[in-house]
């Protein structure tokens, strides 16, 4: 891609700013920091407009602004139920069935909640599942930042990697949640200004001075089946888009960047709201990167289909609106990246390293905070493509977690031995499938008559029988309130 030289003066120049002010932002909230709770929490006092806030920037990154426009230009939109509609489902979901039970607990961890219904072996059994899920998740973003570095100024994607992954870590280290917030803030609303700004730039193009014909052009001339959300041809085809849909609207249900969120927010209602509100968002916002997606076809048929909002946004934009647009794109990455370090090291420092006798608390918070760093840094390193990594990433979660959570929420305990089963047997399921390279379910049955059968739903429904093994459906005791009899103490379950 043919880049403008005075875009590129404009935009290192840009990029110098901004980094300073991102740090002087982690600069200030680092004096917010006296304990443990500030550092994880922000001291649970986020007012809604920095919860959803926070919330939704975490959320919005490099899977919403470049991977889902690239796969729906690929695919058409039935390549976005991943994300954008599984994501901003997700944050529906939490609003009326998670983010209250969960708040009124007053955790700081996923797996705190874990250790209080099934016991502390359940506690580090989550704690494994979840850690290493977020490392595909950072990973894509590192690697998405670094390729739009590549575009735009040559760098070699190795070194691009690593200077995103120092950057990203740093502010995160200064000021844990409080850092987080702040500068989430100021980066999403930066991402809704350069999306906007392109969208109208995009169908102006497309209407030749007309944006409302460059929206009507988008229907007319895109091929009926790429404007479908849902695939029509055969049952099992709808089965696999559900399976792809289950893993963004459920996996991410028990993760810890939503729940620190919620944990996080000032009160109950705060946080049922921030959730909300953040998932209305996404889904309204989420629906631009496929417009522009579907636009770049028309406008560059024969152009190779990757990293297409970059494209636009050199083609169309003058060298200073353009500037605006890769600086929200960076922002989207950056608010993702800080978020998804900060979760899982907030589950070594609480969960993990007192079992070592590492109970320092801000101290062996930021030691996990570049421990994830460096892991996520070597599965970049590693390779694999950013749709995968974050597939993998919320598949993990799904199967480990999303069971004994729910169940946990909403029945009173009976046998905590329920909830390590459901978590090894949903793990474990996913690991052979993982190892052997099976996309679908039990997939060398195929050649045996069996149907295709998404590995999501499979893997859960495995994870659902083990649990109800060891709680059998008739002795559970549902109620709206079952969480509440959780104490700070431990589980009432029966050994």
């Amino acid at each position: 891609m043919e880049v403008d030289p005075l875009l590129r003066w404009l935009l290192a120049i840009t990029i110098v700013v901004y980094m300073i002010v991102m740090y002087w932002i982690g600069y200030v909230a680092q004096r917010r920091i006296q304990d443990q709770e500030d550092f994880l929490v922000a001291g649970r006092r986020l007012p809604l407009s920095l919860a959803w806030m926070t919330l939704l920037a975490t959320w919005f990154g490099a899977g919403t602004m470049l991977t889902s426009a690239d796969e729906v230009r690929e695919g058409g939109l039935q390549r976005a139920a991943l994300d954008p509609l599984g994501a901003g489902a997700c944050l529906i979901i939490a609003a009326f069935l998670v983010a209250g039970p969960m708040w009124r607990m007053k955790l700081l961890t996923v797996p705190d909640f874990f250790r209080r219904r099934y016991g502390p072996g359940a506690e580090m059994m989550c704690s494994l599942i979840m850690v290493p899920s977020y490392f595909g998740w950072v990973a894509a973003q590192f690697t998405a930042l670094a390729e739009v570095f590549h575009l735009f100024f040559d760098l070699p994607v190795v070194w691009g990697i690593l200077l995103v992954a120092i950057f990203g870590t740093g502010y995160t280290l200064m000021g844990g949640m409080w850092s987080v917030t702040l500068t989430d803030a100021v980066q999403i609303i930066l991402v809704f200004a350069g999306l906007l700004v392109m969208l109208w730039v995009v169908l102006w193009e497309l209407g030749q001075g007309d944006a409302v014909a460059g929206w009507h052009r988008i229907g007319a001339e895109t091929e009926p089946s790429r404007l479908q959300w849902f695939p029509r041809e055969s049952g099992v085809a709808m089965l696999g888009w559900l399976g792809v849909f289950a893993i963004g609207a459920l996996g991410n249900l028990p993760g810890q960047d939503l729940m620190q969120r919620v944990f996080a927010s000032n009160s109950e209602r705060t946080a049922k709201l921030a959730c909300l509100v953040a998932g209305v968002l996404y889904l309204v916002f989420g629906a631009i990167p496929l417009i522009l997606a579907l636009s770049a076809d028309i406008l560059f048929p024969d152009s190779a289909k990757t990293k297409i909002l970059p494209t636009l946004a050199n083609a169309f934009l003058h060298p200073a609106v353009a500037v605006t647009f890769v600086v929200a794109l960076l922002s989207a990455i950056l608010s993702t990246i800080d978020s998804a370090i900060l979760s899982p090291a907030s589950v070594l420092a609480q969960n993990v390293f007192p079992r070592f006798g590492m109970n320092d608390t801000v101290r062996s918070n930021r030691v996990a905070v570049l421990l994830v760093a460096a892991c996520s840094l070597a599965l970049a390193y590693a390779g694999s493509s950013s749709y995968e990594l974050l597939e993998e990433a919320y598949l993990m979660t799904l199967v480990g977690l999303f069971v004994p959570m729910m169940l946990g929420l909403y029945t009173y305990a009976v046998n905590r031995r329920a909830g390590s089963a459901s978590m090894i047997v949903g793990s474990l399921v996913w690991g052979i499938h993982f190892l052997f390279g099976w996309d679908d379910f039990l997939q060398p049955a195929q050649a045996m008559g069996l149907i295709s059968f998404p590995l999501s739903l499979g893997a859960t429904a495995c994870s659902l029988l083990a649990y109800c093994l060891w709680e059998p459906p008739w002795r559970m005791r549902w109620s709206w309130r079952a969480a509440d009899e959780l104490t700070a103490d431990g589980p009432t379950a029966d050994g």
